[in-house]
């Protein structure tokens, strides 16, 4: 069986940002998203923050998302390096409860674009992913239809869940 490329492309400052973004795998695996993570750090080792960077589109690589917390420079870095689009992740690491990671992505200087989710947001950033890819692949639109239609019914179903038990018998409660 041949290698699949990856799609995306996933950095992590370090080991422990791992079970966060790891979150990505039911996203992607429901899109048929190919993807890979690696650790690099945009402080303790930027040469290899760059080399990921640079050797991305090679392999295939049409979007990245970095993740980091305390001062989120890694998305910053990655955008510095790429035409790619890049989406940080902010973590939530710190005394501050990722609010100064969030500042951090989201505060980017004019020319250095970084698409920035909510803390700790990697549900958002995977499914962002997919709409870029879906630009290019035809066949993500209708998964993308599909994922909203199952979240929809997920709410509906909490809905009822939630009026059933809580209701008077004979009381209705209608939207």
């Amino acid at each position: 069986m041949p290698l699949v490329s990856p799609e995306v492309g996933i950095l992590i400052g370090s080991k422990s940002d791992y079970p966060l973004v790891k979150k990505v795998e039911d996203v992607f695996a429901f899109f048929g998203v190919s993807w890979e993570i690696s650790v690099a750090s945009a402080h303790r080792t930027p040469d290899d923050v760059v080399a990921y960077v640079n050797n991305a589109p090679k392999r295939g690589i049409k979007v990245l998302v970095a993740a980091a917390g305390l001062s989120a420079a890694l998305p910053g870095v990655v955008a510095a390096h790429t035409r790619l689009p890049v989406i940080g992740i902010p973590v939530n690491a710190g005394t501050v409860g990722g609010l100064d990671a969030l500042l951090s992505v989201a505060q980017m200087p004019p020319g250095v674009p970084v698409a920035s989710v909510g803390i700790d947001g990697v549900k958002n950033a995977a499914l962002f992913a997919v709409r870029i890819l879906a630009l290019v692949r035809e066949d993500l639109a209708g998964k993308l239809d599909a994922w909203s239609k199952k979240e929809e019914d997920a709410v509906r179903t909490a809905r009822n869940d939630l009026e059933g038990a809580h209701s008077a018998p004979g009381e209705a409660f209608t939207l």
